[in-house]
């Protein structure tokens, strides 16, 4: 068995020990706002529920190692000290990991990653409409862990009122976990399922998504493509050029088309092989 010094090793190596361990991990997705009003949503695999009376979660916006800087839910957080708490489930983990992408703090995810805000009942952040559980919460504690790069702080979120789908719930009016269908981390790019096992997306570190907001209206309006396959559409940092494009369809003439539908069911190919710039080629012909 390999021993291992956590103190003798990189924190980035240690970080994918720590991850790739204890997996599968929930999500949390975390909406929070601005003192400036601005709405902010990002995910937290260091996310659990730790008690019931009171209603208690807990989530870790992370120091990031790179720079040692501290992400703009943390400082909402701070600032505000309220939050929601959007469930995760497979309809919308495209879309989730979209918002994931480090987008400037004046830049609102839920335009960029395409999601419905809902005002909330009891705080100002919004409520994303497409999570099946919605719980917002106030902010009773923040307690940082450390200083450098990689270390957490965690946030202690009182539940003051939460929102369920019926449609998640079973006979008895209980949540049903298969009904719910959530996703949760993995090592790496993996996800897990509730109805099928793992997955893969790749994580948007190394560029920021165009967005929903570039996308063109007749994608928006697809009855083909579904809102994840959007969200990988608008997960690309830059379309294609004129002269890829053209390239492509030539190289390629039997994705050539001027059917909307027909174009649409071609990028859910693409898509489907993992092939997005392809999947704009086909788009922007």
């Amino acid at each position: 068995m390999k021993s291992i010094d956590p103190k003798s090793i990189p924190t980035k190596e240690l970080h994918q020990y720590l991850l790739s361990a204890v997996s599968p991990r929930p999500i949390g997705f975390i909406s929070t706002t601005s003192k400036n009003g601005v709405p902010n949503l990002a995910p937290f695999s260091f996310f659990n529920v730790f008690s019931a009376n009171p209603p208690i979660m807990i989530f870790s916006p992370a120091r990031r190692v790179r720079d040692n800087t501290i992400k703009d839910t943390l400082v909402n957080c701070q600032d505000t000290k309220e939050a929601v708490i959007n469930i995760v489930d497979f309809d919308m983990v495209q879309q989730m990991s979209l918002a994931s992408s480090d987008f400037d703090s004046e830049v609102d995810e839920f335009v960029k990653a395409g999601f419905t805000p809902l005002d909330s009942d009891e705080i100002k952040p919004l409520r994303v409409a497409e999570s099946p559980v919605q719980f917002e919460c106030k902010i009773t504690e923040i307690q940082a862990l450390g200083k450098e790069g990689g270390a957490g702080n965690l946030i202690i979120a009182e539940v003051v009122k939460l929102h369920v789908r019926e449609s998640v719930l079973n006979e008895k009016g209980l949540i049903d976990p298969l009904k719910l269908d959530v996703v949760a981390r993995m090592g790496g790019p993996l996800y897990s399922r509730a109805l099928e096992g793992t997955f893969q997306i790749p994580k948007p570190l190394t560029h920021v998504g165009i967005g929903f907001d570039q996308l063109p209206e007749e994608v928006l309006t697809s009855s083909v493509l579904s809102k994840n396959d959007l969200a990988v559409l608008a997960g690309i940092d830059k379309k294609p050029t004129t002269d890829i494009v053209d390239k492509f369809i030539g190289d390629n003439p039997e994705f050539k088309s001027s059917d909307s539908d027909k174009k649409h069911k071609f990028v859910l190919e693409l898509i489907a092989r993992n092939e997005a710039e392809k999947a704009w080629c086909v788009l922007l012909q």
